[in-house]
């Protein structure tokens, strides 16, 4: 009987459609499932060796784990495991698998990004609903050159964000990260504290990892410190933005609005007051979740169980415990 690989959470099938798995039908049994695990019997997850996790769809903890006494391996997709309990695998000895080395997120989220700035700017969407309903409404809208973008966190995606506001939209980037000194230059970009670039951004954009001192990061405070008619864009993590602070900002007029593809809780409650402002545009975590993200995801995990297989997985490629 051949080992058994589990694919969770393939809601797109896009996994599935990847041509890669073609090296590996003869030596696993692959099943892959659009839905959770609870849509397998309790057979294959006793029996599964191997499980792919798109990126944090399924809580992996150790009431799950219990239910896999033979299961060696996780391939996690994407570099983050906010969803495995770490220490419950280290106590079972499996070893878990990172996706990190994924590129296609760092063309994904930075488009988002401009697409979010250039629709709030040009009032894109406040113009399509009033085509829809037959008007003929003249918008005043505003442009991203010469204005000054904001970024928190200058990591793989802030400065993929950085080059592309300053060479395509000629804007005037500025930056802050949390493990930088508040003033320090590097790649032409200028870092500044965190109060000082929220007072001064016409346009700004979060991306940072999500981490104890990151939740809550933007609250209600600093909020009320962004420039009068800023943008906040957010494409990292929910948690990041007190939604309810911004929900009291964007309602007293003093920004000018919001993209937003994360949310505290996802899914987006049905009655949030954030669907309802005109100047809000909200996408459903999306800025991933494109086919050339999927099909490397398949392609890293393919090439991380043939090294598992053949005992020449690096550790490099395993998350740390």
């Amino acid at each position: 009987m051949k080992p058994l690989l589990l694919i969770l959470d393939d809601w797109e099938g896009l996994i599935q459609k990847a041509a890669c798995w073609n090296q590996l039908k003869d030596l696993l049994e692959i099943k892959f499932l659009k839905g959770s695990i609870e849509r397998t019997s309790d057979f294959e997850i006793g029996q599964a060796q191997f499980l792919m996790a798109v990126r944090e769809r399924t809580t992996l903890d150790e009431q799950l784990f219990r239910r896999m006494p033979n299961l060696k391996l996780v391939l996690q997709t994407g570099g983050h495991a906010y969803h495995i309990d770490t220490a419950a695998a280290k106590q079972r000895n499996i070893a878990i698998a990172s996706g990190r080395r994924v590129k296609a997120p760092l063309a994904s989220v930075p488009e988002l990004t401009f697409a979010f700035a250039l629709g709030l700017m040009h009032k894109v969407y406040q113009a399509k609903r009033t085509m829809q309903n037959g008007e003929w409404n003249l918008s005043t809208g505003r442009t991203l050159s010469n204005r000054r973008l904001g970024i928190l966190g200058l990591g793989r995606h802030g400065s993929k964000v950085a080059h592309i506001a300053r060479t395509a939209f000629n804007m005037e980037v500025v930056a802050w990260n949390r493990r930088r000194n508040a003033y320090e230059k590097s790649d032409g970009f200028k870092r500044l504290p965190l109060d000082e670039l929220l007072e001064t951004s016409d346009v700004v954009s979060v991306h940072l990892q999500l981490s104890e001192e990151s939740i809550g990061l933007i609250n209600k405070d600093r909020l009320t410190k962004m420039k009068p008619g800023a943008l906040l864009i957010n494409t990292s993590r929910g948690s990041i933005v007190d939604e309810n602070a911004l929900i009291e900002v964007l309602r007293n007029g003093r920004l000018a609005g919001a993209g937003l593809d994360v949310f505290g809780l996802e899914p987006l409650a049905v009655d949030s007051p954030l669907r309802n402002f005109d100047n809000v545009i909200l996408t459903p975590h999306i800025g991933w979740t494109v086919e050339e993200v999927f099909e490397e995801f398949s392609n890293i995990a393919c090439t991380q169980i043939m090294e598992y297989l053949n005992g020449t997985l690096a550790k490099s490629e395993l998350l740390p415990y």
